[in-house]
């Protein structure tokens, strides 16, 4: 999912990490590979654009391992969180664009021309969308909003220091302090940025602003010594055996610098509450019906319009219903709609967890097993395997009232860190027993793990694509996944299961119903969440969350189905042409291609078949 979810696709990159890793630059690997010279012209300006978005981004150097050598200093840095910032990116993109069209297409070779087309689409779009729309984020997932329960260094920062800042020495220990004390400044850039955004009508909802002003409270209110921007130092100070108070240091930047600056952020919020209301959709920002329009195609890689997503929603509401219907009955569960049988289902006893921390432990033990039992039924439809490993955590209980319920976060590519699915706990009844194997199998395997991994290990592609998402594609290849386990049997003996899949199905494309309901068709956040749990069986908890999501991040949440349904349809296509020669398993070999927009894919696989 994740969606939320910053994360993800990575491995050793540029050209001084290659080197280091005892690697060929990729330019001379494609001419001795027989590549054109035009193709090492690409690779090697790839490679720049590589080097570029890393030199620029201290959190992506430090999650890829390359905060070291020349680029040692971004470990003590973090990303401009100014609007400037963001301008400065704005540029850049136009400068390798314009580097990009400097390259001849026709003397490419095939699989180097989809390399090019695929950056190619992402830089146009982007230049065009900020240039249009000026406010937040107008890139593949439009984030309309700076600074929201879900948006803000206040909601990511403390996670990413405490699980991906590594300390090893009294230099590793030293960075952290000094990132301690830029967080201060990226919480002022944030809020300043919001501010200015504000001014013209851009404001998250009021809920939306509660919810955060509930997790800045959740720091804020304890005393600095025990947050854990200081015990995570503390911790991995103590594991490393460095000599010295760290945490006392770092208590010190916290008192006088850090919460200084979250009173100021949490002023700002309130000061932002006042001035918004409870309109959930962003048909209510200026320009909001066009806004609104281009997200959906930016976030599902298609031409579809608000309205004909909204249709295609409820047709598959009604056939996933009908389906779901049928197998309830065969549990003995007759009474009432689905989706009331679906709550009742999910309320048994024996489906729900203690929501206590033996509950929680026993979940995640679940969890884990279900990927140790999946692994081995994957050589049935992949010839490429991931070689990092993969496991369940719970999602930080400091962020879990605004974060997703569920995401995923991408292995390091030093192999430092496995790949993570993170999964909200904050009630355990939100998650019943029979649903949890199909979440699994779209967060770690065969899911967002297989194709994240398998990508970002992959040969042939160059870095730069082994970094790239769309969300089209990888939430759609997820919700294909859990199409995939069913087919490798593991329902065979667990009908409950199966009934847990389809409604997994069926929450997908209520999504398609209910994010267009809120920005296209006006809902309210209540009557979204209403339908919400009338049509899936989602606890209301669980389901809130859901919208408020949505609400935030418009359009994000239709790329699962509308992926889903291309990777199945492109699969069937590929079968009908291919007939009895037809191998999964080959078919499933376009991970190793990267992700890509579904335009593309569907392109490059038909080129393929």
């Amino acid at each position: 999912m994740h969606d939320t979810l910053f994360n993800r696709r990575a491995l050793l990159a540029g050209s001084t990490a290659i080197a280091a890793a005892g690697l060929l630059p990729r330019a001379a690997a494609a001419q001795m590979a027989g590549g054109s010279a035009e193709d090492g012209k690409l690779l090697a300006l790839f490679d720049a654009f590589f080097n570029e978005g890393i030199d620029d981004s201290p959190e992506s150097a430090t999650s890829l391992g390359l905060d070291k050598g020349h680029r040692a200093a971004l470990k003590g840095q973090l990303s401009d969180q100014s609007r400037a910032g963001r301008d400065k990116q704005l540029a850049r993109a136009r400068d390798q664009l314009a580097r990009l069209n400097g390259i001849d297409r026709a003397a490419l070779s095939e699989s180097r021309q989809l390399d090019r087309d695929v950056v190619e689409y992402d830089l146009s779009r982007r230049i065009a969308n900020e240039t249009r729309f000026t406010f937040g984020n107008a890139r593949g997932n439009f984030q309309p909003y700076v600074l929201s329960q879900q948006h803000g260094p206040y909601q990511r920062l403390p996670d990413f220091l405490d699980t991906q800042h590594r300390v090893s020495n009294a230099a590793d220990a030293d960075a952290y302090l000094s990132r301690l004390s830029a967080y201060a400044r990226a919480l002022d850039d944030n809020l300043v940025w919001a501010t200015e955004d504000a001014g013209k009508g851009i404001v998250a909802p009021d809920f939306a602003l509660d919810l955060a002003l509930g997790q800045l409270n959740a720091i804020r209110g304890r005393p600095a010594a025990e947050t854990i921007l200081v015990t995570s130092i503390a911790r991995k100070a103590k594991a490393a055996n460095l000599a010295g108070d760290w945490a006392a240091r770092a208590t010190e930047i916290v008192e006088n610098q850090v919460y200084p600056a979250y009173d100021r952020y949490i002023a700002g919020v309130q000061a932002l509450r006042a001035k918004t209301s409870s309109d959930a959709g962003v048909w209510k920002l200026p320009d909001g019906a066009a806004y609104y329009d281009a997200a959906v195609k930016s976030s599902t890689t298609t031409n579809m319009t608000p309205e004909e997503v909204h249709q295609l929603g409820r047709a598959q509401v009604a056939d996933i219903t009908a389906q779901l219907d049928t197998m309830l009955k065969a549990q003995g569960l007759t009474q009432g709609t689905v989706g009331q049988r679906l709550v009742a289902l999910g309320e048994r006893p024996d489906q729900v967890f203690p929501n206590t921390d033996d509950g929680r432990a026993a979940m995640l033990k679940l969890l884990n097993e279900q990927i140790r039992d999946a692994m081995p039924r994957l050589e049935k439809l992949f010839i490429t395997l991931p070689k990092a490993p993969v496991e369940v955590r719970r999602v930080p209980a400091f962020i879990q009232d605004g974060a997703a319920n569920g995401y995923y976060q991408g292995p390091a590519p030093d192999g430092s860190r496995p790949g993570a699915f993170y999964i909200n706990l904050k009630d355990t009844a939100e998650w019943p027993r029979f649903t949890l194997a199909t979440l699994t199998y779209h967060e770690a395997v065969p899911g967002h793990h297989m194709q994240v991994a398998i990508a970002q290990e992959s040969p042939d592609i160059p870095m730069l694509r082994r970094r790239g998402g769309y969300s089209a594609y990888s939430e759609g290849w997820a919700l294909y996944a859990e199409q995939v386990a069913d087919e490798l049997g593991v329902y065979e003996n667990d009908p409950l299961g199966r009934i847990g899949y389809l409604q997994s199905f069926l929450f997908r494309a209520a999504r398609l119903v209910a994010d267009t309901g809120l920005h296209h068709k006006r809902w309210s956040r209540d009557q979204a969440t209403q339908y919400f749990v009338e049509t899936t069986g989602y606890a209301k908890s669980r389901s809130q969350r859901e919208i408020e999501r949505y609400c935030v991040n418009p359009g994000q949440a239709l790329s699962y189905k509308i992926g889903h349904m291309q990777w199945a349809k492109l699969r069937d296509a590929v079968r009908a042409k291919q007939g009895a020669a037809f191998d999964a398993r080959k078919f499933h070999e376009i991970l190793r291609a990267g992700a890509m927009p579904l335009v593309l894919l569907e392109r490059e696989v038909m080129r393929r078949a």
